[in-house]
């Protein structure tokens, strides 16, 4: 397992950055979509729909992959390998939705968007680290 150092953990954590999640579609597509996320206790967390393409997808295969750049000068990116896990946890979900609408939409709209995302058919994937790879200012 990998750990995720305090530099992967604070370019991460800045603003509002988005991930882009990747996974492999029944078919053996590869498939990427953007999930608003944070860092918790060495995961990587996202909420999504029980019966989404990578809610379907992350039941039948685990293994996913999360990227989040810096797309501007100095350039920076980090990519997360990973197993998820998956919990509908009615408070879980509204923890982690809660906070996660914080960190996208402002403490003043946290409580609302985290009630609206946290309901039956959705769940909470947490992403264990099993390889980090990054580039900071990739521009040297």
């Amino acid at each position: 397992m990998a750990e995720l150092s305090e530099d992967v953990v604070r370019f991460l954590g800045e603003g509002t950055r988005t991930g882009t999640l990747g996974w492999t579609a029944a078919d053996g597509r590869p498939l990427a979509t953007p999930v608003w996320f944070l860092v918790d206790g060495g995961e990587l967390v996202f909420n999504t729909g029980v019966n989404t393409s990578k809610g379907r997808a992350i039941a039948r295969d685990p293994r996913v992959v999360l990227c989040a750049d810096e797309p501007s000068p100095p350039y920076a990116f980090v990519q997360v390998q990973g197993f998820a896990t998956t919990s509908e946890d009615p408070a879980e979900l509204l923890d982690t939705a809660t906070r996660i609408a914080a960190r996208y939409m402002g403490e003043e709209r946290a409580e609302e968007f985290g009630r609206r995302n946290a309901v039956p058919g959705e769940m909470v994937v947490r992403v264990r680290p099993t390889k980090v790879v990054h580039g900071f200012d990739t521009t040297d």
